[in-house]
């Protein structure tokens, strides 16, 4: 019985047995014929990629696809690749060493394979695996011929197969050095450089023929990343780089140790050398091409890959901007080593329509250094609009007429003073505006707040990571660029909507893919504080510091902006001078000044006028030809004449009742009010100083601002009746000191505020000479009329005779 029970079990287990090894057959079954169906689609794939590949055209072999910019008008500006971009060098007229070089960086088993490296592919998995996906590449010299001349640089695996395929086509029709050649005459090297040959001129301004081992190497070390390895912005990473190429030619026995070690022994700067003069509109150009890689185009494909780019140039404005900075035609410039920067865009649109990039466009010092879109300066008073009095507006509404006391104020043992050492007591917004004083701007900052400057800031595109006392007038740790300015002035004039500043509306790709890149409109204040703080800077430039940048017949608003110099130099002047300045159609912003302030380079008080003069003789051509209308008050915006003079309120904030003023003494007042209006002006012109304002206050102390008793808001002048005002038994307000309002110095020299402080002076002389007579103003003939030629001692060189009786 027990027999008969194990048989039966036995059984069972046979069946169990026989049972799972059918299951596992058709699982293995199953699995084989998947893998079929698999290997039979992926074949197809690969089939259909390979059949979809494109031909091997001779022509893309040998010449670029270039790339084509155009103007505003849609015109051909130039291309950025091609003749002026590569010269084309045979193979025989490349030494060795130079073609080492790139064998041993690229592809050292190139004259061994058929188009494919299987080792090397096997070598770049592993690091891949271990290091990330693109740690390292693949690639043979023949494949990226192949990529660079037929195929998209995107990475999929379509591309990958469709690259293996055309490489081993290649291999069977040219010989290596054929394709060698190709290679060489095609990689791109940066700086807008297409070829060995072009890089050879680009970087060491000689031929490749007399290219040394380490400057072979430093070359064949720029295609994997040229803006990375950029020797001319970014040395020491090129450096770097170099020297691994070197060590990889030792390594593969092309160079001795001690040409490797002589060769590293070079720095990379010793080895550039100055680059010759570009072609036509560059510095607007280089501004494209960062656009453009800023959007995520790559600069091999700028200049290699046949896009079609819609530019925002205006090329009659530019080539006017370039004239007046690069001759003396227009302006008499003190000395070949004075810098300027002008960025000229559409007020309405963010649109730029021309780019100053610099005086001297073959200088060598700042190789290719753009001055109007790179440089980070202090902004001086130029900064007042954007972190002061436009927040103020926003938030709290404040009028045109709001009252600040200007009196003594100290903040973490830091006296604050204004340019001309004075106190003038209760001062309004616009007043404080049109002179610059800077005792009442910080007080506006202290009360709108650190947190509320940096928001408006930032909607006007000057992000700050960090904001102190000293940024209201001006004492950035950073600073910013002509771009920056003129791009948050404009939102001024376009009724509070900001535009990014931008250069390319529009790139195409050769199969007819488009990406738009103009500037989308931002909401970045209210109307009424556009409009307001316009109406303020319209006051600046007609009455006040930048008297010398109006244009007669032309809507104009704007601001001065200067820095005070080191403690450690001795001279009336200051580092930097700005105007910036907008009208319903352009804005513009100017900055001038020396790549380094020394006793010998610094801007003097009749130099800081030269960025009025750079900024009126623009804005004049470009405005000459077409109407402009002044700027339209909104309806939010209400009017009322305070003291003699038109104020703005926001409609809905409480408007002060006028009294009655016989017609007699309300000429009696605005008589009087000009006066003093005069006595600024001719003190400013008798001593020839440039108002100045102490900045550099970056060690005030963040809870000082919050308890300092300034930030309290200023009561109205007493003598206007508030609406709905208590009887006389109501406690009078303050009265200010006995010189309330009023601009008028009592003839001692200005302390300038330049107490062993690296500060912010704005200019403020209007550029007068010593006579009183104006520089460079013209009769009121209307825009771009006889703007005038001045020379640094402010002797205007036109023969129109000036109509503001010697103001600046």
């Amino acid at each position: 019985m027990g027999d008969q029970y194990q048989t039966r079990m036995e059984k069972r287990q046979k069946k169990k047995s026989a049972s799972k090894k059918s299951l596992l057959i058709k699982i293995m079954t199953a699995f084989m014929l998947a893998i079929i169906v698999m290997m039979t689609a992926g074949g197809i794939v690969v089939l259909s990629y390979i059949i979809s590949a494109p031909a091997l055209d001779p022509k893309l072999l040998k010449d670029p696809l270039s790339s084509t910019v155009y103007d505003m008008y849609n015109e051909k500006v130039r291309d950025i690749s091609g003749s002026e971009h590569r010269k084309i060098i045979k193979i025989e007229n490349i030494p060795k060493n130079v073609q080492n070089a790139f064998i041993a960086t690229e592809d050292v088993r190139f004259f061994e394979h058929n188009g494919i490296d299987f080792k090397r592919i096997a070598g770049a998995t592993v690091a891949n695996v271990k290091e990330g996906f693109g740690a390292e590449g693949g690639s043979t010299i023949t494949q990226q011929v192949v990529k660079n001349s037929f195929l998209t640089p995107e990475k999929t695996l379509k591309r990958k197969i469709q690259e293996a395929y055309l490489a081993v086509q290649l291999e069977r029709r040219y010989s290596k050095e054929e394709i060698l050649e190709m290679y060489l005459n095609k990689v791109y090297f940066g700086q807008g450089a297409y070829g060995v040959a072009t890089a050879a001129e680009t970087y060491f301004n000689k031929s490749v023929k007399k290219l040394t081992i380490s400057e072979a190497a430093l070359l064949a070390g720029l295609p994997q990343r040229p803006s990375e390895y950029d020797p001319f912005k970014n040395p020491d990473l090129a450096e770097k780089r170099r020297n691994i190429v070197l060590s990889l030619m030792r390594k593969y026995g092309f160079i001795t140790e001690k040409e490797e070690q002589d060769a590293k022994a070079i720095p990379v700067e010793k080895l550039l050398k100055k680059k010759k003069e570009g072609p036509k509109y560059q510095a607007f150009i280089d501004q494209v091409i960062k656009d453009i890689v800023d959007a995520g185009i790559s600069e091999k494909d700028i200049y290699t890959g046949g896009l079609k780019i819609y530019t925002t140039l205006d090329p009659d404005a530019q080539k006017f901007t370039e004239k007046v900075l690069t001759t003396d035609q227009y302006i008499y410039y003190p000395d070949d080593q004075f810098r300027a920067g002008v960025v000229l865009l559409d007020t309405q649109t963010g649109a730029v329509r021309a780019i100053g990039g610099n005086r001297n466009s073959d200088q060598e010092v700042q190789r290719g250094f753009n001055y109007a879109t790179q440089t980070k300066r202090q902004p001086g008073s130029t900064i007042k609009p954007i972190l002061d009095y436009g927040p103020g507006i926003e938030h709290f509404k404040w009028s045109t007429y709001k009252q600040f006391i200007d009196e003594p104020l100290t903040i973490h043992g830091k006296e604050i003073k204004n340019w001309d050492g004075q106190y003038r007591g209760s001062i309004s917004m616009r007043k404080a505006l049109q002179w610059s004083y800077n005792i009442p701007a910080v007080k506006a900052f202290l009360e709108v707040g650190e947190d509320r400057a940096k928001e408006f800031a930032e909607k006007l595109g000057i992000p700050l990571d960090q904001i102190y006392p000293s940024y209201a007038i001006g004492g950035f740790n950073k600073g910013v660029s002509p771009l920056q300015l003129a791009g948050a002035y404009a939102a001024f004039g376009n009724e509070g909507v900001y535009h990014k500043p931008f250069t390319v509306r529009k790139v195409v790709y050769p199969n007819g893919k488009e990406i738009d890149l103009s500037s989308k409109p931002v909401k970045a204040m209210s109307d009424y504080t556009a409009y307001m703080m316009t109406d303020m800077l319209k006051t600046v430039v007609k009455e006040g510091t930048g008297r010398l940048a109006n244009i007669p017949g032309l809507p104009l608003a704007g601001k001065t902006g200067t820095t005070n110099l080191p403690e450690n130099i001795r001279g009336d002047g200051t580092s930097d001078a700005w105007f910036v300045g907008y009208t319903t159609r352009y804005a513009a912003a100017v900055w001038t000044g020396y790549d380094q302030t020394t006793q010998e380079t610094y801007v003097t008080n009749e130099k800081a006028k030269i960025s009025r003069l750079i900024f009126k003789e623009i804005m004049s051509h470009v405005s000459e030809k077409i109407e402009t209308p002044d700027f339209e008050k909104p309806d939010s915006v209400v009017e009322r004449v305070v003291g003699g003079r038109t104020e703005l309120f926001v409609r809905g904030t409480p408007i002060p009742a006028i009294p009655k003023q016989k017609e007699k003494d309300k000429k009696e007042d605005q008589k009087q009010d000009q006066v003093k209006d005069n006595e600024q002006e001719q003190k400013q012109e008798e001593e020839n100083q440039e108002p100045k304002e102490e900045n550099n206050q970056n060690d005030m102390d963040k809870e000082q601002q919050e308890n300092s008793e300034d930030n309290k808001e200023q009561p109205e002048d007493n003598e206007i009746e508030q609406p709905n005002q208590p009887p006389a038994n109501e406690q009078p307000q303050p009265q200010p000191p006995a010189n309330n309002g009023s601009d008028q110095g009592n003839g001692q020299k200005p302390s300038g505020g330049n107490n062993g402080t690296d500060g912010s002076n704005n200019s403020g002389n209007g550029g007068s000479n010593s006579n009183g007579n104006d520089s460079g103003s013209s009769s009121n003939n209307g825009p771009g009329k006889g703007a005038g030629t001045t020379n640094p001692n402010g002797k205007s060189q036109s023969e129109k005779q000036s109509t503001d009786n010697g103001s600046p």
